[in-house]
């Protein structure tokens, strides 16, 4: 099993408070997060870019993947994962993430790429953690 660590902390309110995020192999150190930069569009970070990074670095290497297994390796992914925040009753909820792809993968047809892409979708893990819709456009470059 593998287990990997991000950490978060908070003080003060909900939209006055202030918090910062890191991660276990210091990637992110003490980056800072809050109301206004998550519902207002203030510059920082926020929980829902980072499961948007998540989901597509996990689907740009679960599509490598899928690709190499059929004989075919990338020569460029690059993936785009927008995640919709709603209002869900009395609070939020994180609803859709949308997959943005485009690739260059040298002899892959059409019909290849979007089979992988498809199948990359499905089973990355990130995509299975997700209770949420997950659509996607593929282009093959």
């Amino acid at each position: 099993m593998i287990r990997k660590t991000g950490s978060a902390n908070w003080k003060g309110g909900l939209k006055d408070g202030t918090g910062t995020i890191s991660t276990e192999s210091g990637a992110l150190s003490a980056v800072n997060y809050g109301f206004n930069k998550r519902f207002e569009g203030e510059p920082g970070s926020n929980p829902e870019e980072l499961i948007g990074a998540a989901h597509a670095s996990c689907f740009s290497m679960a599509l490598s993947k899928i690709l190499g297994e059929a004989g075919f390796t990338a020569k460029d992914i690059s993936t785009a994962a927008t995640v919709s925040l709603e209002k869900d009753g009395d609070g939020f909820s994180v609803t859709k993430s949308h997959l943005d792809v485009t690739a260059k993968v040298p002899g892959a047809s059409e019909e290849d790429f979007a089979k992988a892409a498809q199948t990359a979708k499905e089973n990355c893990p990130i995509s299975k953690l997700l209770d949420a819709e997950i659509t996607m456009d593929a282009l093959l470059g």
